[in-house]
């Protein structure tokens, strides 16, 4: 077999996290067909077939799958490694890329992030906003933001945020016309606006809790999404019930264009949480973005 390219290495890496080569292409910032020969001399050098390509999507065949896993975390040592010498220099440097919701970016990570970057040119930071919970170790995220609920066990976890809560709200002409709810259950006779989370397992079932009873309620509705700032959009626009983050609603509930329902029945959840494997923690660049997004007040509820 030849010498392998290490650098055909990481970018057969960078193709099987974005199962697309245009998406791939951007990334390492490169012409897509300087990819594709490239990822055709790596296929050719090994003997193997890595990639199963169509006109629509890339995915990695069985062999490209075992070698992606086993080249990742090497790859990651050694770039932890050249970032750890980063520390030689006046200022820290380096690429950081979490992955995060929706909501947590904007109510949480870009307001803390934006006045701190200015003072750290030499970081750049991608932010991936989709509702999944992804593999940050395979898929080559630096950290992700999660409700504290969901963090798996085995990651360093930071608190960046306060407590929060979930509330129903809909505009007053939808209320007037169909009557305000007095209980969740009430909720199964009311159009709803839903929001699918693809990794909890389909369409949010909606949390209630009142006097230590908790109670799910599986709604329906002419619209779902996967985004809680349309979801909103569209209560106000007169579309039904919706349940999102209250940091969202707040201002148009001041301004009476949504009313809360169902007030007595919602919950607070643990707040949004960094969470990362032990290895990262060392890296100035990474130290930078953990001290700017940790959460110094109390919990608050």
């Amino acid at each position: 077999m030849e010498k392998t390219d290490f650098n055909h290495l990481t970018w057969f890496r960078i193709v099987a996290e974005e199962r697309s080569f245009t998406k791939a292409a951007a990334r390492i910032g490169v012409v897509q067909s300087t990819l594709s020969y490239a990822i055709k001399q790596l296929e050719t050098s090994m003997g193997i077939r890595l990639l199963t390509r169509t006109t629509r999507s890339v995915s990695t065949t069985p062999a490209g799958e075992k070698l992606l896993k086993t080249i990742t975390p090497r790859m990651a040592e050694i770039e932890d490694e050249i970032a750890a010498l980063m520390a030689f220099r006046d200022k820290p440097s380096g690429s950081i890329r979490l992955t995060l919701a929706d909501h947590a970016l904007e109510s949480v990570v870009w307001p803390k992030l934006k006045p701190v970057l200015k003072d750290y040119p030499d970081i750049s930071v991608e932010l991936c906003v989709d509702g999944r919970f992804r593999n940050i170790v395979e898929e080559g995220f630096d950290a992700g933001v999660r409700l504290g609920e969901s963090v798996e066990k085995d990651m360093v976890a930071v608190r960046i945020g306060p407590d929060f809560r979930l509330v129903a709200v809909a505009s007053p002409d939808y209320l007037r016309a169909h009557g305000v709810p007095d209980h969740p259950q009430d909720l199964l006779r009311h159009s709803c606006i839903n929001i699918r989370h693809d990794s909890a397992g389909g369409v949010y079932s909606w949390e209630f809790e009142k006097d230590g009873k908790a109670l799910r309620v599986r709604v329906n509705g002419q619209l779902t999404f996967s985004d809680s700032y349309a979801m909103v959009n569209a209560a106000e626009s007169g579309y039904g019930i919706t349940y999102v983050p209250e940091s969202i609603v707040e201002q148009r509930i001041a301004a009476g264009r949504l009313a809360q329902v169902l007030e007595d029945w919602s919950p607070y959840f643990d707040g949004y949480f960094l969470y990362y494997p032990s290895r990262r923690q060392n890296l100035p660049a990474f130290k930078v973005i953990v001290d700017a997004l940790r959460h110094r007040g109390v919990s608050g509820r």
